[in-house]
């Protein structure tokens, strides 16, 4: 009853995001309090479950909050600009440039193994130079979620190291023998971030053309168009400080161009290094670190009330629709997790594989690795999920090691920017402003081809075998 209540609360949930039938608060959060009734919970456990998840993601939602801002104030400030100016100067044009540089920046950010800190980083350095380039911001959140997911199988990311202390096998022993793999994925990545950007070329060719021939003049060198996905209020090709920062005129009077504080750009630089230093280093917890950012960014480049409190107002608005989503999310897996739906889908979903496909569970599990990260957060799966597998597979001689290594192709790793149960996805899709189900239906594919290429590869190096002898 409870693994068919999780199954169905969960595609449901899906349904309602990909169609853009609903809110994701309303999918989020209404859904599974309605399943939980179903289940037959009195509505104090339901709200007791619902606190537990909210309290667990309340840091991730507060950091968010401070984050969004943060980064707003430095790049209303132009701290971007140079930034922009260089990547532009060396891409020209041409958004596969952009696209594969993107890509490549979010495999080094993601060197430390930390979805969160990677998305903070490339999202607010790439997102004024899409915008200004006219180019999509799902195409964005495409780029960096692929550079991100490749990178998430190092020895010190949560997938590896929660399916180390599953199968009992280091984590480094894991990840060594899908080196080769992961540098294929990487390769793949780039090549499909070059591939999507020489088709955004083209999109943006023919919505500059008509504009061009309405105008009576010739295309410019840089298109100056609106993202088919940013906010309407989002003029793309403005300043940096327009985009997801928002270039509203202050209460001042100050316009976009007049939030520029050139004289302080190495002043902010230095304040930006230090904060994603101290989230490295943990010196805080990450909203703690955001939040002393944001108050030092504010005093220093808008002093006075009035200032100050127009830049809180523009980005206000983005911040607090993604933070209520993220709250919405800690509710859809409290829920899910202390009613015991989580457990009981673990349970089944091992229980549902054929004894005669058995041997061939490490290709089961790679090949469906990154559709189950839409059904399974890392904790469920490796914690809950591949114990049992574990068990099925040492019938049939299929060491806990090649399960693993199976299973951290795809799930959680290549999947985590498209699973709605990690908190950074949210992250990813609320800086860049894009809407959830687009998102994953934009992402799914790829990440599912590059997985898929990567697991190739560890079947051709002997890291995982194909069917158990």
């Amino acid at each position: 009853m409870l693994s068919l209540l999780g199954f169905a609360t969960v595609g449901v949930i899906l349904a309602l995001l990909l169609t853009n039938r609903v809110a994701a608060v309303v999918a989020l959060a209404g859904v599974p309090i309605v399943a939980a009734l179903v289940a037959g919970f009195a509505p104090a456990e339901i709200g007791e479950f619902a606190g537990e998840g909210i309290a667990d993601v309340a840091g991730t939602a507060a950091m968010f909050v401070f984050a969004i801002a943060f980064f707003g104030v430095l790049r209303d400030a132009g701290m971007f600009d140079p930034v922009i100016r260089r990547i532009v100067g060396f891409a020209g044009d041409s958004p596969a440039t952009v696209c594969a540089a993107t890509t490549a920046l979010a495999c080094a950010a993601h060197l430390d193994g930390a979805g969160a800190t990677t998305f903070l980083i490339t999202i607010p350095a790439m997102l004024p130079i899409f915008d200004r380039l006219g180019m999509s911001r799902l195409l964005l959140t495409t780029c960096v979620g692929l550079g991100a997911g490749v990178m998430n199988v190092l020895p010190w990311g949560g997938p590896t190291a929660r399916a180390a202390s599953t199968s009992g096998v280091p984590a480094n022993e894991l990840w060594v023998p899908l080196i080769p793999a992961q540098i294929a994925g990487v390769v793949v990545a780039l090549v499909i971030a070059w591939l999507l950007g020489k088709r955004e070329s083209k999109r943006i060719g023919l919505v500059q053309q008509p504009a061009t021939i309405a105008a009576g003049g010739t295309s410019a060198s840089s298109p100056s168009v609106q993202s088919p996905d940013a906010p309407a209020d989002d003029p793309a090709g403005g300043d940096a400080a327009g985009g997801a920062a928002g270039g509203d005129a202050d209460t001042d009077g100050d316009e976009a161009g007049d939030l520029r504080r050139p004289r302080l750009f190495w002043f902010n630089v230095v304040l930006t290094v230090a904060v994603v230093g101290c989230l490295v280093a943990a010196v805080a917890t990450p909203e703690a670190v955001f939040l002393a950012g944001l108050v030092v960014a504010l005093i220093v480049n808008y002093p006075g009330l009035a200032r100050q409190t127009a830049r809180i107002e523009a980005h206000a608005k983005g911040a607090m629709l993604m933070a209520t989503t993220l709250l919405a999310a800690g509710v859809f897996l409290g829920i899910l997790e202390a009613s015991g739906m989580i457990e009981a889908m673990a349970t089944t979903a091992a229980e549902a594989i054929p004894s005669g496909l058995a041997p061939a569970l490490p290709l089961v599990i790679g090949v469906l690795g990154v559709p189950l990260s839409l059904v399974f957060g890392p904790d469920a799966f490796y914690f809950g999920v591949l114990p049992v597998l574990n068990g099925v597979g040492e019938q049939f001689g299929i060491n806990a090691a090649d399960l693993a290594q199976a299973a951290l192709i795809g799930e959680e790793t290549l999947g985590f920017p498209i699973s709605p149960l990690t908190g950074a996805f949210y992250l990813l899709v609320g800086l860049a402003g894009v809407d959830i189900g687009k998102h994953i239906r934009r992402l799914l594919g790829w990440a599912w081809i590059t997985s898929l290429v990567m697991l190739a590869v560890a079947f051709a190096t002997g890291a995982i075998p194909v069917w158990a002898a």
